[in-house]
């Protein structure tokens, strides 16, 4: 589901849960879960993005993020460990559009802000998809 959206609203999440009994709690512990997923995805993000500037990219556009690079493999592992899912090509252009905005924020020195992951997060947020309905009946995220 993470390859889909980054973040479900509770309705979402109870759509693509039919089994679940939601209550405060249970709808709590789900947000925090994607909550983690993306911590792991952002640092990700961080970590390739300063990698590609340490390594002398100097322009964005030299990046991208395909299914044969090292972030995407990384991702992949983390989100789709036994490869059951094929990953959707939307979800490729929202990672590299992610890594884009993390190395232009840290080329301008923007990570000095203490809450420089904000403006990106915000740019990240309006890039969900719609989940398929195939994920209803898997009950798999």
């Amino acid at each position: 589901m993470f390859f889909y959206t980054r973040y479900p609203s509770s309705n979402v999440l109870k759509t693509f849960f039919p089994d679940v009994k939601f209550n405060r709690c249970i709808t709590s512990q789900l947000i925090k879960w994607f909550s983690n997923f993306r911590e792991f995805y952002y640092i990700q993000m961080e970590k390739f993005a300063r990698q590609a500037i340490v390594d002398g990219v100097n322009n964005v556009k030299d990046m991208s993020v395909t299914r044969d690079t090292e972030l995407f493999r990384a991702l992949n592992m983390h989100y789709n460990k036994a490869n059951d899912f094929q990953v959707p090509e939307r979800f490729l252009e929202v990672a590299e559009i992610t890594l884009h905005e993390f190395f232009n924020a840290i080329s301008l020195a923007k990570d000095t802000d203490p809450s420089w992951k904000k403006a990106i997060y915000k740019v990240i947020c309006k890039l969900d998809s719609d989940v398929p309905d195939e994920f209803k009946s898997s009950n798999c995220a």
